[in-house]
């Protein structure tokens, strides 16, 4: 019999961290519920990876909480990666490790994932594993971070830029998977700039500028695209047509 989930895969009160001079993320009240594909959209600058961090627990907040599964960001940190397959927007580097010793080892951190999910995954994208990553072009060092973040059947994605360096072959290959994930019962986090990237996976989006969340929205009831939408709020032009 499966577990029955927490009704919020994530959940923010108030969330801020504070760099002085404006910059950061403020007051961030936020909801995304199980099996949902979340669009967290705004421009370089606006508080989408600070916001990441957070609920990686890799940076304190100034004030606020925030919660993955029920479990607290900060003080649970460690059963929160648990549940969670995560790709930064920066991929960190692993010099001379081939990819299947860098799937083993984070596999093996784990307490191990299956090898023939890795493999398929590889296969999938045409990601060669035996390459050392430092031979990797920028695409392949994307590809295997997809792989490292999905190889475990996480509950919960928290993908930043997941499509930065793919071609669009590959582009339309992870959007495939990603609603094959979501259909299984996973939830999706998606930080983007690209506007119809959101547009095409997306269930609701959040739009956040200058560190704040400005809309929460659904997508499927928008009289206007997103673009019309987004551009609205940094053109200064007043937004219509999402319901929150």
């Amino acid at each position: 019999m499966l577990r029955a989930m927490p009704a919020s895969a994530i959940r923010t009160s108030r969330l801020t961290k504070d760099y002085g001079v404006g910059r950061g993320l403020f007051d961030l009240d936020l909801q995304v519920a199980a099996q949902e594909v979340f669009g967290y959209l705004g421009p370089n600058g606006s508080g989408k990876t600070t916001t990441i961090r957070l609920l990686m627990g890799m940076i304190r907040p100034t004030t606020g909480s925030a919660y993955i599964f029920g479990l607290d960001c900060m003080r649970e940190a460690v059963e929160v990666k648990r549940k969670v397959g995560y790709l930064p927007g920066d991929v960190p580097q692993f010099g001379s490790l081939r990819g299947s010793e860098i799937v083993a080892y984070l596999g093996g951190m784990r307490g191990g994932v299956d090898r023939a999910t890795v493999r398929k995954l590889a296969e999938r994208f045409d990601l060669d594993l035996d390459r050392r990553f430092r031979e990797y072009s920028r695409g392949n060092k994307q590809k295997l971070a997809i792989v490292l973040a999905f190889m475990h059947k996480p509950d919960l994605l928290i993908l930043d830029e997941p499509t930065s360096g793919l071609d669009p072959l590959n582009q339309q290959e992870f959007y495939a998977l990603l609603r094959e994930v979501r259909d299984d019962g996973a939830t999706v986090f998606l930080s983007s700039h690209v506007l119809s990237e959101v547009e095409h996976v997306c269930d609701r989006v959040g739009i956040v500028r200058d560190g704040r969340l400005v809309r929460v929205a659904q997508l499927a009831s928008s009289e206007q695209s997103l673009e019309e939408i987004f551009l609205s709020y940094f053109s200064g032009r007043t937004p219509r047509g999402l319901t929150s």
